[in-house]
């Protein structure tokens, strides 16, 4: 028994494993760049990382939170052509968590009623803690 224990130990080690690692991998993106291709570069990984079964937060702010106010579609990329808001959209519809910053509605002029269905006002202590989470990546474009 003892020597399948330190064999168990040994594998896990050579393998760079953690005991967190059956821990789900948590993700969060922030999208700050008012650049089409920097939010849509942001939301294809985002979909990639709830294909491969991640929990995905998106935290937008700045020129980022536009691609979250209605009727504010943007130019479509290439090869899909969709535009950040469809991918945004999608991430949305595929179970992402997604937020505009705290400081986005005040500052914008804007109201939640203004925000596209699925995206909210982050509360900035709910993030906070969730970036601090062990398991959880953060990407920021």
């Amino acid at each position: 028994m003892l020597k399948k224990s330190a064999l168990t130990l040994a594998l896990i080690t050579s393998f760079g494993l953690s005991a967190h690692a059956a821990d789900p991998v948590e993700l969060l993106v922030t999208i700050d760049s008012g650049a089409t291709m920097s939010q849509g570069a942001a939301l294809v990984l985002a979909g990639q990382a709830l294909e491969q079964k991640a929990k995905v937060r998106v935290l937008l702010c700045g020129p980022g939170g536009d691609i979250a106010v209605t009727g504010q579609m943007g130019e479509a990329l290439k090869p899909r052509n969709l535009t950040p808001q469809q991918m945004l959209q999608g991430v949305i519809k595929a179970g992402a968590q997604v937020e505009v910053c705290a400081l986005f509605l005040p500052n914008t002029g804007k109201k939640p009623t203004d925000l596209i269905e699925g995206v909210t006002a982050a509360k900035p202590a709910d993030v906070a803690a969730y970036f601090l989470k062990p398991n959880v990546r953060t990407l920021s474009f």
